[in-house]
């Protein structure tokens, strides 16, 4: 029983998870222009976390997390790939 990877439903999931990954950067990027507007050099150095209020805080630290999460998320797809090429091959010898 071979299992189908590429179906009309896994990639249509696989485009709404991507739209939806980018909507959130544009989200948090236009959010976090508000920054580039009100920042103050006496408050600290650019993009340093004492010349933010509390929500530009919260922002950054958001997107920093949204970052992680999308390199694990792009590190797991790596690792099935590489396991689903290897267990196909695998397959593949012992039929032979």
């Amino acid at each position: 029983m071979s299992k189908e990877i590429f179906t009309i439903k896994s990639i249509l999931l696989g485009v709404g998870f991507i739209i939806l990954d980018i909507f959130i950067y544009i989200l948090l990027g236009i959010f976090l222009m508000g920054y580039d507007d009100s920042y103050d050099e006496s408050k600290g150095p650019y993009f340093s976390l004492e010349s933010m209020t509390n929500s530009e805080k919260a922002l950054y630290i958001g997107i920093n997390i949204w970052n992680i999460l999308n390199l694990l998320l792009l590190a797991y797809l790596i690792y099935r790939i590489i396991k689903l090429i290897f267990n196909n091959k695998a397959k593949s010898s012992r039929k032979q």
